[in-house]
């Protein structure tokens, strides 16, 4: 199914299981009462299992309301230093500079690691290409490499996809991939690099470009794109992402996602995290193609 078909139904699900609860308040400060309201928002690579999370809560819970929008990790954090949202999703970890915001406020976030993720490196089933090296990585995107051939490829100039900046994502795949976790590496995205809102978009533009290369969490990468084994350097192995993968740290492109709270939480928000946390709430994210914790 498309994934723009899936989060829309995933969305009128929730919003009907809404309508159809007969008392609602909201969820303030941890309190818990019958019709609890708990507003969800921030990273797209998290949207889709958060409503899946969210319908499927719903169903065992009737009583509780739980609304999911995304907007990247970077809305949803601004959203829990501002106050307007009980749970923020978010593929990277708040930074040092949003804790000093939200404390600021009177906020003191929480961290909660509710899954793991690979990034997969993707390109059309036109190219060649099938492994890289970390460093060619960082290469095709600052720019050094302008040419599939210089890669091994075919001679066709090398379209760069990557989210926009206010992604999680785009985020980690900048300090992790073009700066290979080095702190004091500067490297940027080449200034050609095409910025797109969404999963979806990289997803589409990779199926009709056979020069372009995008990333993407692999929960979200479809089977009639191809996806390149990566490797730390040239004398380590190439790896495929997978939940195995992940779980051994042999895959380089992986990483926690997180869930943030407006510190510890209480009644309907804590039933709702632990419940994440079970062994229902982790079947799901390897349902989706995600990494569980458990």
């Amino acid at each position: 199914m498309d994934r723009k078909i899936f989060v829309f139904l995933l969305s009128i699900s929730i919003l009907l299981s809404a309508c159809s609860s007969s008392s609602t308040s909201s969820v303030s400060g941890g309190s818990t009462t019958a019709g609890a309201y708990i507003e969800n928002k921030g990273s797209d690579t998290i949207v889709n299992l958060a409503l899946a999370w969210a319908e499927k809560y719903q169903t065992e819970h009737p009583d509780i309301r739980i609304s999911v929008t995304g907007g990247g990790s970077g809305t949803g954090i601004a959203a829990l230093i501002n106050g307007t949202v009980d749970i923020a999703n978010a593929s990277r970890q708040i930074s040092p500079d949003e804790i000093s915001q939200a404390e600021a406020k009177g906020i003191k976030p929480v961290e909660h690691v509710i899954a793991r993720d690979a990034i997969a490196v993707i390109v059309n089933p036109e190219n060649p290409v099938n492994q890289l090296t970390l460093q060619q990585l960082s290469d095709i995107y600052s720019g050094k490499y302008k040419n599939w051939k210089e890669l091994g490829g075919d001679d066709r100039p090398i379209v760069r996809l990557s989210r926009e900046t206010n992604s999680g994502t785009h985020v980690y795949f900048l300090e992790t991939v073009l700066r290979l976790g080095k702190k004091n590496n500067k490297t940027l995205f080449s200034m050609d690099t095409l910025l797109l809102p969404s999963s979806e978009g990289i997803i589409n533009e990779l199926r009709s470009n056979p020069n372009a290369i995008g990333y993407d969490g692999l929960g979200y990468v479809p089977k009639d794109l191809k996806v390149i084994a990566v490797s730390k350097a040239l004398d380590s192995p190439f790896i495929l992402p997978s939940i195995k993968t992940v779980n051994d740290k042999s895959y380089a492109i992986a990483r926690d996602l997180y869930m943030y709270t407006a510190g510890e939480v209480t009644g309907a928000k804590k039933d709702y995290l632990d419940w994440i946390l079970s062994a229902e709430g982790q079947q799901i994210v390897a349902d989706l193609g995600f990494v569980p914790i458990k």
